[in-house]
């Protein structure tokens, strides 16, 4: 009467019958694994995996041999079955001492399987023989392997090691240059913030005249909120850069909601620095003229459609706006809406809102993350994830009709934006980064 001993062995918390009773006479091995696992008995895991030792599932032998803390064993149940995969991942889970996973690593080694051998000998500590696989791996684990070894020189902190690692990244081994991005996260690993910053600007220009501006202002973005988290001045070319790039994306979201104006000062200052944007100038002068125009600002129109008529730039011009184009510039209006002026944050001088330089006491001021404007002292308010500043009043109206914030892309409310009283403190932030 098996299940009424199986039963009387349970009440008496007898397990190791339990266990024993449920495999070699009721043929349940479903509950006697579920109590080996429940009550970790490791005369339990033993018969458990004797049991699927019987039935030819090594896989499952293998598993409970390591919870019987029989790890001998199972590795040589996994050498002799070829099932050392399943032991690496059983085992890399469990509390394992480092013979055991150099065991697994020269395993693996001697069957050249290079990502498993670098995971295992990265594992026991071993960061120069775990590089020299990761380097290995063929094409198809590139990638993983890549992150895997920035992962092993960041915890090795081994300048030898980390030179090894930038040459075949740098492509001196085998003449292929790797990713920029991959250069990035190593610096990153190192907590090298400099190096990083550099990169990060040689990886968004790369972007940027790939005319993926969206890419290249998020990597910019990032790596400008790493510096600040580290308390690390900014350097000047990436917040400059990323002022340019964030002036391009906010065109698209006032050209959008019909605000030609916003539009087109920020296509002004986009067209300012068209170098920037090589695979898209005729399209960029193209906006910033038709823009320009339906804002009123006639003159602007006409000297960014002058520059259009050049014959580098002539014969690309849309067929749908070239005649227009042209007009304009036989005919020339110079009227002008003047643009209006606001007091600088830090000295009260009054000057055109779009402008990022103050003519009075010389500082780089602080701009807008929704209108591209400099800050203004009495309309501030923060973003409340990236903590950019923005004109209180103008983030509202953006709201209206947007969830998200245009400089880091999170979901933003109204009642989030809290108007600051002294935005002193942000102020002195800026100095500092100068």
């Amino acid at each position: 009467r098996y299940k009424d001993a199986a039963l009387a062995y349970e009440n008496a918390k007898d397990w190791d019958n339990v266990i024993r009773i449920y495999l070699d006479h009721l043929n349940n091995p479903e509950k006697a694994v579920a109590i080996v696992k429940e009550t970790q008995s490791l005369e339990g895991a033993k018969m458990v995996a004797r049991f699927f030792l019987r039935l030819g599932d090594y896989g499952s032998a293998i598993q409970f041999l390591v919870l019987s803390k029989c790890n001998n064993e199972a590795f040589q149940l996994a050498q002799q079955h070829n099932q050392m995969e399943i032991y690496a991942d059983v085992i890399g889970s469990e509390n394992t001492s480092n013979e055991d996973y150099q065991s697994i690593a020269l395993y693996f080694e001697g069957e050249k399987k290079h990502f498993q051998a670098g995971k295992f000998f990265l594992l026991c500590g071993q960061h120069a023989r775990a590089l020299k696989h990761f380097l290995k791996c063929s094409s198809a684990d590139e990638n993983t392997a890549i992150e895997m070894a920035i992962k092993t020189v960041g915890e090795a902190k081994d300048e030898l090691l980390t030179n090894q690692l930038i040459d075949y990244l740098m492509g001196e081994s085998d003449g292929m240059p790797k990713d920029a991005q991959y250069l990035f996260r190593l610096y990153m690993a190192l907590n090298q913030y400099r190096e990083a910053a550099r990169t990060a600007i040689i990886i968004a220009r790369e972007e940027q005249s790939a005319g993926n501006y969206r890419t290249a202002h998020d990597v910019l973005f990032s790596m400008y909120m790493e510096l600040k988290t580290q308390k690390i001045k900014i350097p000047a070319e990436m917040a400059t850069n990323l002022m340019i790039l964030h002036s391009y994306i906010l065109v698209k979201i006032h050209v959008k909601r019909r605000d030609h104006m916003k539009g087109a000062r920020m296509l002004i200052r986009v067209a300012n620095n068209i170098s920037k944007f090589p695979s898209h100038i005729v399209p960029i002068l193209t906006s910033t003229v038709i823009e320009c125009h339906r804002a009123g600002l006639k003159n602007s129109a006409f000297s960014f459609a002058a520059m259009l008529m050049r014959p580098e730039y002539r014969n690309k011009i849309d067929v749908k706006y070239k005649k227009k184009i042209e007009a304009m510039v036989r005919r020339p209006d110079t009227s002008e809406v003047e643009e209006e002026s606001t007091a600088c944050p830090f000295c009260e001088f009054k000057l055109p809102e779009c402008d990022l330089l103050c003519p009075g006491c010389k500082n780089n001021l602080p701009y807008c993350l929704v209108t591209g404007r400099h800050m203004v002292k009495d309309d501030w308010c923060i973003c409340p994830y990236c903590e950019f500043p923005a004109l209180c009043s103008e983030f509202k109206i953006l709201l209206e009709s947007e969830s998200i914030c245009p400089m880091c892309s999170e979901r933003v409310t109204a009642n989030q934006l809290k108007r600051v009283s002294d935005c002193s403190v942000y102020l002195r932030q800026e100095q500092d980064d100068q």
